[in-house]
């Protein structure tokens, strides 16, 4: 396809200092003769300046309010370089007719690895006797893990059924725990769950019954604190809880109160509520939860690979171009399905990408 025509549209990158794009990223603009402008913009007014007539908007981890969305006198398509999109108000870019897209697919492997880290680093107690090493401390540390349990036998529950989970139902598998998991369409038909011995269930049975609990879901108005103090209560007080999806997942006031009364064996998250870890201003995190030692923090870093960023930067730039190009993107990167777009769309069609990876990679083979 001739791809001079972008030369006339104009895209506008954000997170340009924060994210700033990569030579692979580059190497994908230049596949389709797109020309950002780069920008570090963060509040609505400095996002506005620089956004209101462009035609297509990237974006990584900056929020785009009501606000924003309200300005975008003829954006076609905002690009969200990565999964979640809780940062976009995408209900109001629907109703604006603006196609909102992300690569869900594109750090399943990473974020199944991560969680599985945090899952053996608690479990074999590495935090405490790594610092007991560190001092000396070693009849410390030989006698911590005499309270350590075998994970053959033990149970994985997972709280969400979609990829990145289903990438750590394999790997547990491994390990010989048993796995089940809940889902919010608990009536979906999933064959991957009985291939990989999942035992699929209702919330309240996956945290009385797990041994260590991972979350799996994006952030929503009806997953925001579903792990809180009550939902700690059910479960056993030698589980864990392992949080690399959205912070707000989890009532982190909640989860430290239930650590430091023994309620609960100890925690893994990749990400916060509190702890801005995009702010422009690095600083040294104040959150009590970190300063347990059965807690394992990252600051959200779980999808961090180059083959990740490698899939994101080609992903988002093929559904930003494909959408330009007058066709619907590939059905799974269209987060708002039902929009009405303001310019009219096509079918997706794999031949408008040509020589390019217009199908959305997948994990390998569950088993």
């Amino acid at each position: 396809m001739d791809w001079s025509f972008m030369g006339g549209m104009r895209v506008v990158r954000l997170n340009a200092r924060l994210f700033p794009a990569g030579a692979f990223e580059r190497a994908q603009w230049a596949r389709f003769g797109i020309v950002p402008v780069e920008v570090e913009a963060n509040t609505p007014d400095e996002i506005m300046a620089h956004v209101a007539d462009c035609d297509a908007l990237f974006a990584v981890s900056v929020t785009l309010p009501q606000a924003v969305i309200d300005g975008l006198a003829r954006c076609r398509v905002i690009s969200r370089l990565g999964t979640g999109t809780d940062k976009i108000a995408v209900a109001r870019a629907s109703e604006r007719g603006i196609v909102v897209t992300n690569v869900p697919y594109f750090c399943v492997e990473e974020q199944a690895d991560h969680a599985m880290a945090m899952l053996l680093g608690l479990a074999r107690k590495l935090p405490q006797t790594a610092a007991d090493m560190k001092r000396g401390a070693y009849r410390d540390a030989q006698e911590a893990v005499r309270s350590n349990r075998r994970l053959e036998g033990r149970t994985l529950g997972l709280v969400g059924f979609g990829n990145s989970a289903k990438q750590m139902a394999r790997r547990a598998r491994g390990f010989g725990l048993r796995v089940i998991a809940t889902r919010r369409r608990m009536g979906a038909q999933d064959a991957e769950a009985a291939a990989l011995g999942v035992e699929m269930t209702d919330l309240d049975t996956v945290l009385r019954q797990s041994d260590y609990v991972s979350l799996h879901l994006p952030l929503s108005a009806g997953t925001y604190h579903m792990i809180d103090a009550a939902a700690l209560a059910r479960m056993k007080p030698d589980a864990f809880v392992i949080n690399t999806s959205r912070g707000a997942l989890v009532d982190e006031a909640a989860l430290y109160a239930a650590l430091v009364a023994g309620q609960l064996a100890g925690a893994g998250i990749d990400t916060f509520e509190t702890i801005d870890v995009f702010a422009e201003e690095e600083r040294v995190p104040s959150l009590p939860l970190l300063a347990l030692p059965n807690v394992i923090a990252t600051p959200h870093v779980a999808a961090g690979s180059v083959e990740a960023g490698q899939d994101v930067s080609r992903g988002g730039v093929e559904n930003l171009a494909t959408v330009l190009a007058g066709h619907w993107p590939i059905g799974e990167n269209i987060v708002n399905a039902g929009v009405l777009p303001r310019v009219g769309l096509r079918p997706y069609d794999p031949g408008v990408l040509s020589g390019s990876h217009t199908k959305a990679r997948k994990a390998r083979p569950l088993v």
